[in-house]
Parts: structure tokens; sequence; C-alpha cells
């Protein structure tokens, strides 16, 4: 078996994801400082900044993906949106790519980076 791909729209959705959980744990571990008025605003306002900063993503890759481009899988006939010359789909992570040049060559995601 091969490398599993993800889709890069999918990548960004999990991280933000992942970023409110973590700002739920962190006011929650500040229940544990009640005695302590200052760790205890210290963690609700770290879990806080986590919240706002996931919200900021989401907003953020919510315009990306309105830009992103449509192409239909050639592997599960759907259609998937693709960030920059090479991407995943989104369905079922085969590599995908709008660039000529770039057909049958392993894949690999440094062909999105602009310098050489």
């Amino acid at each position: 078996m091969g490398v599993k791909y993800s889709n890069k729209i999918n990548k960004i959705r999990t991280f933000a994801l992942l970023l409110i959980f973590a700002g739920i744990i962190i006011m929650y571990l500040g229940l544990f400082f009640q005695t302590s008025p200052f760790f205890m605003t210290l963690f609700m306002i770290l879990g806080f900044f986590s919240i706002i900063a996931s919200v900021i993503i989401y907003f953020w890759i919510g315009m990306l993906s309105s830009k992103a481009v449509l192409v239909q899988c050639p592997g599960c006939e759907k259609e998937t949106k693709m960030l920059g010359r090479v991407d995943a789909c989104m369905y079922c992570s085969e590599p995908l790519t709008l660039d000529k040049s770039l057909e049958g060559k392993e894949f690999d995601e440094s062909y999105n980076s602009k310098k050489k």
C-alpha cells in the first residue's frame, strides 16, 4: 500500500477542529485552579484564544474553499475542490494535478511551493 494523501482543505479544517477541542480542554483545566484566580483566568483566556483562532481559520479556509478549482476526480468520479498545482481528492485521496507537466510523476506536495 502506498502513502495515504489528504486534501489541503480537509487538513486545515481538521486543524481548526483540533483547536476547538484544545481550547475546551484548556478551559476545563482552568477549573482545577479555582483557588488561584490568576491561573484560572489565564487558562480561560488561553482556551478562549484557541477557539477564536479556530474561528479565524475556519473563516479563512471558507474563503479559500470558495475560490478553489472544482475538478472531477478520475478515481471516484466525484467533484472535488483543488488548491495549488497538486492536491488529493477530498473523497478517495487520489493524487490530482492540473499541470500537464506533472502528470505521471510521483505525487509530491513540494510542487506547490514557489521556490525551486
